[in-house]
C-alpha cells in the first residue's frame, strides 16, 4: 500500500518544513522508491494566483497551469517530478467544492458539516494525487503553523487517515522550531514541547520530531524533545543551518532519518549512494570562481519572491563552476535617486525578472537601459521581456513614450498591449497565459546555441504580449526575436546578436531548472556574466 508522510511545523511559520519534506522525499527516491507530494494551504484563497508576492512569496506555476505556493518549486526542484494543480489543496478548493456539492443535492439533505464532510473532502483530494500518480509513498505538508485555526480540519483529516490507512501506512513528522538564546548560547525545548502538546491536544501524535536549528540537537535537548514528545530518542532529529539546502537530504540522512522511516513503515530498501546528489551540492558550494548578480525588482526586499530564479542561478553557477552572489536592488530606488543606477557597474551580470503593476516600471527601465547602453550581461523574465522590448523601442527606435498599456493605457506606442483573449474578462483568479506551451526557436541565434533545439516546452504566466505592429521597427532596429509561438503570433524571445548577451524570455525558465540541470536561459547568462568577468571576446557555449 502507498505509504503517507505527514508533515506539520511548530512554533512559527516559515520554519523550514517544506526543505525537510523534500529533503524526506529525496531520501527516499536515493533508496529506489517513487514519490511525490502534496502542499496544503490553509488560506481560503482558491491558489496563490491573486496573492501578493510581498505576503506570500513566489507563485510557482506548473506544467499544467495551476499557480501553486513556492513550496511546490521546492519539490519540483529536490525531487526532479513535475508536480499537477491537484498536488496544492487550499481551503478555498475545499469549501468550494463542498458547497457546490450541496448546491446540487448531493448531500440528500444532510446537514453539511466540517466532519464528515470537510475532512472527507480533503482525504479524497489527497488519495486522487496516489491513485494518479502510482507511487510508494505521498509527502503531505501542512502549510502554517499547529495551533492555527485555519489547518484543523486538515490535521483532523491526517488523524483520520492514520485509522483508516493503517499504523504502518502512515507517519507524522513535526519540525518544531529549537532557538538558541545569544546571552547563554542555550537550546531551548520548551517551544517545541509546547508545539508537540498542541498537536496531541488535537489527536495527533508525531513519530518523528525534526527540530529546527541552528546547530546540531545537543544530547540533552534530544532527551527533553523526546520525553516531552513521547517518542523514542532516535527518531529525534536536527534540521541545521547548512551551507546549501541541497544538502540537508545528506544531513538527515547521515542521523538515520532515512533508515528509521523505512523501517517504521516497513519499506525494504536496496543499497543506496548519495555520490551523484553530494557531486551536484558540491559544485554549487565549492565554486572556483565567483560573479557578482544584480536582480533588479519590484519585490527585491522579499527575498521569497523570487526563489525559484536564486535557485536557478545556483544551479547554472554549479555547472559553470561559479559562486554565485547575488544583491536584491528594489528599482524603485532608481526612480528616487536616478544618478544610483551607476552602481550597477560594478556587477557582472543584471537580471529584470517579472511582476505586476506600475510601481517601480521606470526603474525598471532605466536598470535595462544601463545594461544595454554598457553592455552588460542581461537576463530579462516575463515583465522583465515586455520592459526591454519597451525600452528598446524608447531608446533605439525613439518612439518617445512608448510602454506597456498596463502601466499606461493611454502610450502613444503600445509597444506591449493585453492579450486579446484577456479583453472583457470578469475574474482575475487563473485567467490568465498560464503554464507549459510550446515555443520555437530561430536557428542561429544565442536562443538556439543554449536550447539546442527548434522547439521547447517552457511555463508560462502572463496577460500582456509584444504588439505586432512594432515587430518591423525593431527588428529593423537590431533586435532579434529568436523565439515564438509554433504560429509565430506571439514573441517568447529576444535577444540583441551586437551585445555581448542581452537575453530576454516571455516564459518563466526558472521554473523548470534543476540541480545538475540547469535551465539553458540561466546556464547562459551565468556563463556570459563569468566569461565577461574573465574579458572574454564572446560568450563560450
Amino acid at each position: 500500500m502507498t505509504k503517507y508522510i505527514f508533515v506539520t511545523g511548530g512554533v512559527l511559520s516559515s520554519v523550514g518544513k517544506g526543505v525537510v519534506c523534500a529533503s524526506i522525499g529525496r531520501i527516499l527516491q536515493v533508496r529506489g522508491f517513487k514519490v511525490t507530494a502534496i502542499k496544503i494551504d490553509p488560506y481560503l484563497n482558491f491558489d496563490a494566483g491573486t496573492m501578493n508576492p510581498f505576503e506570500h512569496g513566489e507563485v510557482f506555476v506548473c506544467e499544467d497551469g495551476g499557480m501553486m505556493d513556492l513550496d511546490l518549486g521546492t519539490y519540483e526542484r529536490f525531487l526532479d517530478i513535475n508536480l499537477s494543480r491537484g498536488a496544492n489543496i487550499t481551503t478555498g478548493q475545499i469549501y468550494g467544492s463542498v458547497i457546490d456539492k450541496e448546491r446540487k443535492g448531493d448531500f440528500l439533505g444532510k446537514c453539511v458539516q466540517i466532519i464528515p464532510h470537510i475532512t472527507d473532502e480533503i482525504k479524497n483530494r489527497m488519495r486522487k494525487v496516489t491513485r494518479l500518480n502510482s507511487v510508494d509513498a505521498v509527502l503531505v505538508e501542512c502549510g502554517g503553523t499547529v495551533g492555527d485555526i485555519e489547518s484543523l480540519p486538515f490535521l483532523e483529516a491526517f488523524r483520520q487517515m492514520r485509522i483508516e490507512e493503517g499504523f504502518l501506512n502512515t507517519l507524522f513528522v513535526h519540525v518544531p522550531l529549537v532557538p538558541i538564546l545569544d546571552v547563554t548560547n542555550e537550546q531551548k525545548s520548551k517551544p517545541a514541547q509546547h508545539s508537540v502538546q498542541e498537536l496531541r491536544r488535537i489527536g495527533l501524535q508525531p513519530d518523528v520530531i525534526v527540530g529546527r536549528c541552528r546547530k546540531m540537537l545537543k544530547k540533552d535537548t534530544v532527551k527533553k524533545i523526546a520525553l516531552f514528545g513521547s517518542v523514542d530518542e532516535k527518531a529525534v532529529f536536527t534540521s541545521p543551518d547548512v551551507k546549501s539546502i541541497y544538502k540537508l537530504p545528506i544531513v538527515l540522512d547521515k542521523q538515520g532519518l532515512g533508515n528509521y522511516i523505512c523501517e517504521r513503515l516497513g519499506l525494504n530498501h536496496k543499497d543506496y549512494a548519495w555520490s551523484k546528489w553530494r557531486q551536484i551540492v558540491e559544485s554549487m558550494i565549492n565554486a572556483k570562481h565567483e560573479v557578482k548578480i544584480a536582480i533588479c525588482g519590484k519585490y527585491a526586499t522579499f527575498a521569497d519572491s523570487y526563489v525559484s530564479i536564486n535557485e536557478a542561478l545556483k544551479h547554472a553557477g554549479g555547472l559553470c563552476d561559479t559562486k554565485i552572489k547575488i544583491d536584491w536592488i528594489e528599482t524603485e530606488s532608481f526612480e528616487e535617486k536616478p544618478e544610483t543606477i551607476k552602481s550597477l557597474s560594478s556587477y557582472h551580470g543584471i537580471l529584470v525578472p517579472g511582476g505586476f503593476g506600475e510601481r517601480a516600471t521606470e526603474g525598471k527601465i532605466a536598470v535595462i537601459k544601463y545594461a544595454r547602453e554598457n553592455d552588460l550581461p542581461f537576463l530579462g523574465i516575463c515583465f522583465g521581456f515586455q520592459l526591454s522590448a519597451v525600452e528598446f523601442a524608447r531608446h533605439s527606435c525613439m518612439l518617445e513614450d512608448a510602454n506597456s498599456t498596463e502601466i499606461n493605457p493611454k502610450t502613444p506606442h503600445p509597444v506591449v498591449d493585453l492579450l486579446p483573449e484577456q479583453r472583457n474578462l470578469n475574474y482575475k483568479g487563473a485567467t490568465m497565459r498560464l503554464g507549459g506551451m510550446p515555443v520555437g526557436i530561430k536557428p542561429g541565434t544565442t536562443a538556439y546555441k543554449l536550447y539546442k533545439s527548434e522547439q521547447i516546452l517552457e511555463r508560462h504566466r502572463h496577460r500582456y504580449e509584444i504588439n505586432p505592429k512594432y515587430i518591423p521597427q525593431m527588428e529593423k532596429n537590431g533586435l532579434v526575436f529568436s523565439g515564438f509561438t509554433i504560429d509565430k503570433t506571439r514573441m517568447e524571445i529576444l535577444e540583441l546578436p551586437s551585445h555581448f548577451f542581452f537575453f530576454a524570455t516571455q516564459f518563466h525558465p526558472e521554473f523548470k531548472s534543476r540541480p545538475g540541470r540547469p535551465d539553458p536561459a540561466f546556464y547562459g547568462f551565468v556563463k556570459a556574466s563569468l566569461d565577461k568577468k574573465s574579458d572574454v571576446s564572446q560568450p563560450i557555449f
